[in-house]
């Protein structure tokens, strides 16, 4: 097998990283409803709560190591004949830091920033302020280069391209069951593409073929397997 890899990370990729998944069981985020922080309505009533909040995780990410898992995609994708194309919900550069090469950042990225007012893009500083002007129009309506509930993830076209030209679709550390995301792996099932899921726990959601465990066990374990029958 050398056609396309078409793998979709989530939160439990990062997991084992010290960064922690989206909701816990209580429902809230590093304390925080995510209703208070992870909406443009959270944004627009109360932006200093929600740049709080950005700085806090930017600064865990950035304390934050590559593990494990991460290492292997990277390693996968320089290694695997065809393309192996990383597509993450992650908002963290731990794969990239990992030596993993175009990731694709679907919600975004906590080393970004924008302008709500005209759309401009630049890097972020580690510490955001409400009072920061954008640096293309001057406005102060500078926010996280994140998509938040409610918002279009970005690059779906060029995911749907990637998918098209995969052989096999792997999801890991992710339910697959909040769109779009989850319509991924339908879309795979539909094309005929093999579908695997790597995960804590395995989601309900049909997958082919389902592996168990931690990612930093269960992802190199299946890279390895993946390399080993590439080379057979």
């Amino acid at each position: 097998m050398s056609g396309g890899i078409f793998i979709l990370s989530g939160a439990g990729l990062s997991a084992e990283s010290g960064l922690k998944t989206f909701r816990a069981e209580d429902g809230l985020w590093e304390d925080h409803r995510v209703e208070d922080v992870a909406t443009p309505e959270a944004f627009a009533r109360n932006p200093e709560l929600v740049q709080r909040f950005y700085n806090m995780r930017r600064a865990q990410a950035a304390e934050a190591e590559p593990n494990a898992a991460h290492q292997a995609l990277a390693r996968l994708q320089a290694e695997y004949d065809g393309t192996v194309y990383l597509v993450t919900q992650n908002v963290d550069d731990l794969l990239e830091r990992a030596g993993a090469q175009e990731v694709i950042h679907m919600h975004g990225a906590l080393k970004g920033a924008m302008c709500a007012a005209c759309g401009h893009r630049w890097p972020a500083p580690m510490e955001m302020h409400v009072t920061d002007p954008c640096p293309a129009c001057g406005t102060t309506a500078t926010r996280p280069d994140i998509v938040w509930f409610g918002e279009i993830p970005y690059h779906m076209d060029a995911i749907q391209t990637a998918l098209e030209d995969s052989d096999l679709f792997v999801a890991i550390g992710t339910s697959g069951v909040v769109y779009p995301a989850a319509g991924f792996s339908q879309m795979a099932q539909q094309l005929g593409i093999r579908t695997v899921e790597l995960n804590l726990e395995a989601s309900g959601a049909r997958f082919d073929e389902v592996h168990e465990g931690p990612a930093t066990r269960i992802v190199p374990a299946w890279v390895t397997d993946v390399l080993a029958s590439q080379n057979a």
